[in-house]
């Protein structure tokens, strides 16, 4: 059954969160609101990866980050995870509780995949064009589909990482709802989980009140929780493993609706 992952952003910029949670006693009580409202892993994340988002180094990334996990694995039971894009980060993150790497940028540093061989934790494969900061603008043309491409990159990436040494237990893909693609795109990937699933791994998705859907809706990224509801109920059908959302409490009524509905198994073929 699809798992809900709870984002926690402990960061000033992110797109949906605005600074919410960059206090660090603000985060740890988000992480344990997110743990109790049903969430099964929490994402913790000190970096934005929103479009055009200010890079920091590793040091800035740390320090937001490391107090809230030590924090949240005293307060809480619920595995968590480290959204980074540095090795050097995700190593410290370990050591400090977490049990999940998710690399946005599809686990380009090398240090970063000697991490992962090392510590034998699930690991989030994400397709991302370019970097967080032109990623939107110079959006490529894809000639075979979306989909098509995203297959044969995920083949790709993954022969890489099992060649270097991963565990193909431990891979999980993510085709990057947002990261390089236009609202058509993501809509296309939605429509073909179930392609993606076929490669034989399991998929996460991470939808939640992006901007693509501001731009369906013509409404603003507060408004968008009905929006990624709908969308993200499409990809629980489509048997997605793990769905990525600010909202967990809306989002396990919903996994929990589903999951008592006798006609779940048609919804889902």
């Amino acid at each position: 059954m699809t798992q809900i992952m709870g984002i926690l952003n402990v960061t000033p910029d992110s797109f949906a969160d605005q600074g919410r949670w960059f206090d660090h006693a603000a985060a740890i009580q988000k992480g344990i609101t997110l743990a109790q409202e049903g969430a099964d892993w929490i994402d913790i994340g000190g970096e934005s990866t929103r479009p055009q988002a200010t890079p920091v180094d590793a040091a800035e990334e740390l320090r937001r980050v490391i107090p809230v996990i030590c924090a949240l694995k005293q307060h809480t039971k619920i595995p968590l995870s480290i959204d980074t894009m540095k090795g050097e980060v995700a190593q410290a993150a370990l050591e400090a509780g977490v049990s999940f790497i998710n690399d946005v940028s599809g686990f380009r540093d090398p240090l970063m995949r000697q991490v992962a061989i090392q510590a034998n934790v699930p690991i989030c494969l994400m397709h991302m064009h370019q970097t967080p900061q032109t990623m939107q603008t110079e959006i490529p043309h894809y000639p075979q589909g979306i989909v098509s491409f995203l297959c044969e990159w995920f083949q790709r990436q993954v022969e890489l990482l099992l060649a270097e040494g991963i565990r193909e237990k431990n891979i999980i893909l993510d085709p990057g709802i947002g990261f390089g693609k236009t609202v058509a795109h993501n809509v296309e990937i939605i429509q073909n989980l179930r392609k993606i699933k076929a490669l034989g791994f399991p998929v996460l998705i991470g939808l939640s009140r992006k901007s693509f859907l501001g731009k369906m809706t013509g409404l603003p990224v507060t408004d968008l929780l009905p929006a990624t509801l709908t969308m993200n109920t499409l990809a629980t059908c489509a048997q997605v493993d793990i769905i990525r959302v600010h909202d967990v409490a809306e989002h396990r009524q919903m996994v929990n609706c589903l999951r008592q509905c006798d006609s779940f198994k048609e919804l889902g073929r």
